[in-house]
């Protein structure tokens, strides 16, 4: 499988990674539950470990989106890493209470609906030792998302602004060039500003599109909107900008919105909010 196709169901090969995942582990952690459960020469129903197992994954499944949502606006990153770690820190204390509250409430379900009552422990006793472990799956998962995003800009090639006057430029002092500098697995080269189809929204970064190519740049929709200003682009989407030139049609829907159609075959959607707009520019 190549970068190209991987990237272009990005989101659904890692819905399927992490899914795979939580279920190896899960498998895993429920036969390492009943062998020492019989190694104690403790004799439980199979069911019981299982539901014990399924309900932290289950909880933890949803609370990882909950993370991903927070790194977003408390990124460990160069510039503000003590910022970053504090917050994240400082989280793993709600998130550990989640993890048990949302795995107790789904034990005690899942007794109920099998006929049997539950002594739900009580939390205060608990916590220390569950928020210990729930700390240092914390830190895995943090760790493992950063290594990730690592490696795939590293095989991407992450883009970075020229300005006029060199590299070193401060960027808020010089104007920015008709190229972006990409660096990719230890190699530099330029891409034309001409040469970009359309540019999407992703997270912290904006993905500059260039036929198969998808280029990370750390900036915001908005930032990457002014700094193309003049240059052939217009916004059509809270998460999308186009090249002008590169459009080969527009397809409107019945809603309102629509969709682009570039003539490399991409098809980028367009809101009502920005059509009008859009074909003004166009004529």
């Amino acid at each position: 499988m190549t970068l190209e196709r991987y990237l272009r169901h990005k989101r659904a090969y890692e819905v399927g990674l992490f899914a795979l995942s939580f279920i190896v582990n899960f498998v895993a952690q429920t036969i390492v539950q009943w062998f020492d459960l019989e190694k104690a020469d403790i004799h439980l129903a199979l069911w019981k470990p299982v539901v014990w197992e399924a309900s932290s994954h289950i909880t933890l499944a949803g609370l990882l989106f909950l993370l991903l949502w927070f790194d977003k606006y408390f990124p460990i990153e160069r510039g503000n890493l003590r910022r970053g770690l504090t917050a994240h820190m400082l989280f793993t204390v709600p998130w550990s209470l989640l993890h048990i509250a949302g795995m107790e409430l789904l034990r005690a379900l899942a007794y109920l609906a099998a006929g049997e009552g539950r002594h739900l422990d009580d939390l205060s006793s608990v916590f220390l030792y569950e928020y210990l472990k729930d700390f240092r799956g914390y830190a895995g998962f943090v760790a493992t998302i950063y290594l990730y995003r690592h490696i795939l800009l590293r095989l991407q090639g992450e883009a970075q602004f020229l300005a006029e006057g060199g590299e070193d430029s401060p960027q808020n002092q010089q104007p920015v060039t008709d190229r972006f500098l990409v660096k990719k697995l230890g190699r530099e080269f330029l891409v034309k500003v001409e040469d970009i189809d359309w540019v999407e929204a992703s997270g912290n970064y904006v993905n500059l599109r260039v036929g198969p190519r998808a280029y990370p740049l750390r900036e915001t929709m908005a930032g990457i909107e002014t700094r193309l200003a003049g240059a052939g682009f217009a916004r059509v989407h809270r998460s999308a900008i186009v090249n002008l030139d590169k459009i080969a049609e527009i397809v409107p829907f019945d809603t309102g919105d629509g969709e682009i159609r570039l003539k490399g075959d991409a098809r980028v959607p367009v809101s009502r909010r920005f059509r009008k707009e859009l074909r003004e520019r166009i004529g």
